[in-house]
């Protein structure tokens, strides 16, 4: 391919969230790129279908809907990229916003700096709630993920997540794209990407609002997937494992034993805890306010208890 003929299709499966969509599609048609670029909606099975929606952008977008079977959010992915008519693909979930800038400051990043594959950052958006800004914090702050997800520039070789992810259709094509795995199938890709020499970079320009869940309960059923998930990426490529996906496990575990500690009358582990909790306050407030730095101790703990109850989980299984 020609590196400065980069011609896009953005990838979006969607399951009954018509609503998500629409705002998407609006901040898609507000893009200030200067050039034509193709969307395509995979309606994954859903109950409440985007369809009507769709229709009201005809006239906005160079837009395409398909809907089918139920499969999952990757072989929906990979079911858009082979209907897709551009040469690099942007995968994008349908719970997020872009800013108008977006598809501009991916373009440019790539004409600099080629690569096969890239991820971008996320954000919270200013019509967010609390909570989805608490949790966004949680997801993106050097105090709880090590900036992992985009909030770093020393991060290592960046594994793109599927909310904001672009990849060729060359390599697409050369690594079948996502595999059936229901959680960990985007960074399941990036290692099946780097085995086969593809580059991945992170455009730290290219950021998006993304929603994510909106209670606590959800969100701990996604974390706790994200934990399931790793000790079968570690198994599947073992010279990608880390010791750091076991801190929120022993987080966890260190904060249990702490409450039994305090019990007995031995505040000292708890008191770490406690300096720990109070830095995500005051971090999370001066970035985002009192209230969002309050619920971000619990969406912080949730999260960990989320990925390290799901990491010993699916740890255990694999060791049995």
């Amino acid at each position: 391919m020609q590196h400065s003929n980069i011609n896009f299709s953005i990838i979006i499966p969607v399951y009954n969230r018509p609503n998500e969509i629409e705002e998407l599609l609006a901040s898609l048609a507000k893009q200030n790129f200067n050039q034509d670029f193709q969307v395509l909606i995979i309606e994954d099975g859903s109950d409440k279908k985007s369809d009507v929606i769709v229709e009201s952008y005809q006239t906005k977008l160079n837009i395409e809907y398909f809907y089918k079977e139920n499969t999952g959010a990757g072989a929906s992915r990979n079911f858009g990229m082979q209907k897709a008519s551009g040469n690099y693909f942007i995968i994008l979930d349908s719970d997020v916003i872009l800013p108008e800038q977006y598809l501009t400051e991916v373009h440019k990043a790539l004409l600099k700096n080629y690569t096969d594959a890239f991820g971008g950052p996320d954000a919270a958006h200013k019509s967010f709630t609390y909570l989805q800004r608490a949790i966004n914090y949680s997801m993106t702050s050097l105090l709880t993920t090590g900036g992992i997800r985009g909030k770093k520039q020393a991060v290592g070789k960046f594994q793109p997540r599927s909310f904001n992810f672009g990849i060729s259709k060359f390599a697409f094509t050369k690594t079948a794209g996502f595999s059936k795995m229901k959680n960990g199938e985007d960074i399941d890709l990036t290692f099946r990407l780097w085995e086969n020499g593809f580059k991945t970079q992170l455009i730290e320009s290219a950021y998006l609002f993304h929603k994510r869940r909106s209670s606590l309960q959800q969100f701990f059923k996604q974390t706790f997937g994200f934990g399931t998930a790793r000790p079968i990426l570690n198994a599947k490529f073992p010279s990608t494992s880390k010791i750091t996906y076991w801190f929120p496990s022993l987080f966890i575990l260190g904060f249990a034993f702490s409450i039994v500690l305090v019990l007995f009358g031995n505040l000292y582990l708890f008191s770490f805890y406690y300096l720990y909790f109070i830095a995500l306050l005051l971090d999370a407030t001066c970035k985002n306010g009192f209230i969002v730095g309050f619920l971000a101790i619990f969406t912080s703990l949730t999260q960990f208890m989320g990925y390290g109850l799901g990491f010993l989980k699916s740890k255990f299984f694999i060791s049995n």
